[in-house]
């Protein structure tokens, strides 16, 4: 492998209720492999609520927060924990913006959903997020490793 693997990088991704139901963990899949990046984690799971808290605890008190642990606790998601170069960004930029109706198309959600709560797919934001939520899904998989590199 000629890439610097100090640029390699661990995130943590998630299709989620709607997107499961909607059939779409295998679009998902299929645009992370198509991009270089490997899937070294995944399991569809009913997340528990105490995870849900967990994973959305930086938004606790907001006004969003109950509709957003009811949702995604609501039906069965893909969890994944994915690597390669510089993976949360590149990772970031192929879902797509938070609001989908603002995200470009081509992008998973800029493709596939017009809502901010129902659109797809979560993915974490930086190093330290993927850290906190992979540590959450996949303990082991954290601790391989400190400083979020592989």
């Amino acid at each position: 492998m000629s890439e610097n693997s100090s640029e390699q990088e661990l995130t943590f991704v998630m299709v989620k209720p709607d997107g499961v139901r909607r059939g779409l963990t295998g679009e998902v899949i299929l645009r992370l492999e198509r991009k270089g990046l490997e899937i070294v984690r995944m399991e569809k799971i009913l997340m528990k609520p105490e995870q849900a808290a967990t994973l959305y605890s930086p938004h606790f008190g907001k006004p969003f927060y109950e509709s957003l642990v009811g949702f995604i606790t609501s039906g069965p998601v893909v969890v994944m924990g994915v690597k390669g170069r510089k993976a949360v960004s590149v990772v970031r930029k192929l879902i797509g913006s938070t609001d989908a109706a603002e995200a470009q198309p081509g992008t998973v959600r800029g493709d596939f959903s017009t809502a901010v709560q129902e659109n797809v797919v979560h993915a974490s934001s930086s190093p330290e997020d993927a850290r906190r939520e992979l540590s959450i899904f996949f303990p082991g998989l954290v601790g391989e490793k400190e400083g979020g590199g592989l």
